[in-house]
């Protein structure tokens, strides 16, 4: 039984990281297109990249408390 908890608990941040990774990509992706616009605003821009500085963060926090990838 502990060995399938543990193949559990390791699959479900694997799913969130890719989840996230994607997210991130995304955002970058919105961000890239919003500074070639002139009409970007700077509280979007400034949002934008919160956010994606939260992800990255949180990117980090899951892959160092799984190991390696």
């Amino acid at each position: 039984m502990p060995l399938a908890v543990r193949d559990t608990a390791t699959s479900v941040p694997a799913s969130r990281l890719e989840a996230l990774r994607s997210r991130h990509l995304k955002i970058e992706e919105e961000l890239e297109k919003h500074k070639r616009s002139v009409s970007a605003s700077d509280l979007y821009l400034r949002q934008l990249k919160k956010m994606k500085l939260t992800i990255k963060e949180e990117i980090e926090g899951i892959a160092s408390a799984t190991g390696p990838d």
